[in-house]
């Protein structure tokens, strides 16, 4: 367990897909905009004139299509391609002001930074304000930061620099006096706490704790006697003790699961197994990066589970592998083969996927005795030619299977999606 004496801030880019769209398209600033889920599902980003609507994060499109008419608000197809660097620019930037091991990239729009080191020879209200005003000069962004002695102090912190104006996006707890500190605490709601859910919330709250403040007056060892030790830690980390440190990377992953809702039902193997061989180079590039080995592979199909007028199908089939292995041209031979046998004629499926599970460490990997070395060694000088053409070229001029084709019935619809402004084609012209 950390010192108490730790100083941790969270920074986070506000309503960040929509936020991204607006710098390279300003005709959006002040305007409500929503960014819609993979197939243009449900509404995954909002901007603040948006929520003020009354849309709420993940309704459904068809829901608010009244909303949408009446007060002109831009629908937009998430751009994740556009999303991805700016996230890349946002990390780098907050790179510049603390030391590697005191990063730690929580999520594609929030950052953990150990400022612990900085307090003696910083104001940290100021240094917050410098990254704040520095990530907007360079890319345009707007974010919150908080501050505070843990990582649930800081993102607390965080929550109020969004919510009150008058932190002016920076809140730091360490320079909030105690009884402004317990007021704000007192009027937020206890489910905004990293890591207490619905279910938690429930319980909390009828135990008679409904806000912040009645949970970090709390005993600690007696609600990790109620609940778990993570609760415990929770309680804790909200009185001022450090108790989860900084993640210098991320934890290795269980399983890669690579799936996408169909654009429209699709009937036929052809169009399925077209899209299974896209799940598995997007799994594959997830596992090579990781520098993982698949062990088991799941391969599964599902026709619409909302659909009244028909029976529901949904079918998986999982495959222990002999061989672990991160090879696409493998993995997907395999994958095609199970597909096969979940198959079912006459069904219209509106989604399939592959998970590749029983996750191991190449590195640390020893094939057995009997295995065909060769053909490994083989596998892995294809796939870093595959990988170096994709790099250099981009992932559609090479792939497993004609899925990188224009006009496949399958691809998922982005009917309003923005332009890759990083790509050629997509580059901002200046007349």
């Amino acid at each position: 367990m950390n010192s108490p004496e730790r100083i941790y801030a969270l920074i986070d880019i506000n309503n960040c897909y929509v936020s991204c769209e607006r710098v390279f398209n300003p005709s959006l600033n002040h305007r409500p905009v929503i960014v819609l889920s993979n197939n243009d599902g449900c509404a995954v980003a909002r901007s603040n004139e948006a929520k003020a609507l009354g849309i709420k994060m993940g309704v459904p499109l068809f829901q608010v299509q009244d909303i949408v008419r009446q007060h002109q608000v831009v629908v937009l197809s998430s751009n994740y391609a556009l999303y991805a660097e700016m996230s890349n620019r946002f990390h780098s930037i907050l790179a510049g002001y603390v030391a590697p091991h005191e990063q730690e990239i929580y999520s594609i729009d929030e950052c953990f930074l150990d400022l612990t080191s900085y307090a003696q020879h910083f104001d940290l209200t100021r240094y917050a304000r410098e990254m704040k005003q520095r990530i907007w000069d360079w890319i345009g962004l707007p974010v919150s930061i908080g501050i505070g002695r843990s990582k649930t102090e800081a993102k607390l912190a965080n929550h109020l620099a969004k919510k009150w104006p008058g932190f002016a996006g920076v809140c730091n707890v360490l320079e909030l006096d105690y009884l402004d500190q317990e007021t704000l605490y007192a009027g937020i709601e206890v489910g905004e706490v990293w890591g207490v859910g619905r279910k938690l919330v429930k319980k909390l709250n009828q135990m008679g704790i409904h806000s912040v403040l009645d949970l970090a007056m709390q005993d600690a060892h007696r609600m990790g006697s109620l609940f778990s030790v993570l609760m415990q830690r929770t309680v804790m980390e909200l009185q001022g003790i450090s108790c989860i440190e900084i993640e210098h990377a991320p934890p290795p992953k269980k399983q890669i699961v690579a799936s996408r809702s169909f654009g429209e039902k699709i009937t036929e193997l052809e169009d399925l197994n077209e899209a299974i061989c896209k799940y598995i180079q997007d799994g594959v590039k997830r596992l090579r990066a990781d520098g993982s080995l698949c062990g088991t592979l799941i391969v599964f199909v599902q026709s619409n589970p909302f659909d009244k007028d028909v029976p529901y199908y949904g079918k998986s089939i999982s495959l222990d592998l002999s061989d672990p292995t991160d090879s696409v041209t493998e993995l997907a031979r395999l994958a095609l083969q199970l597909l096969a046998k979940v198959f079912k004629p006459g069904i219209k499926y509106k989604k399939c996927g592959v998970m590749l599970s029983d996750l191991i460490d190449k590195d640390s990997y020893i094939p057995e005795l009997f295995a065909d070395h060769q053909k490994i060694q083989t596998n892995e000088n294809l796939m870093k030619a595959y990988e170096h053409i994709q790099n250099r070229f981009g992932k559609t001029k090479i792939s497993v299977g004609p899925c990188y084709f224009p006009g496949r019935k399958w691809v998922g619809k982005r009917a309003s999606a923005s332009r890759d402004y990083f790509s050629w084609e997509g580059m901002l012209k200046v007349n």
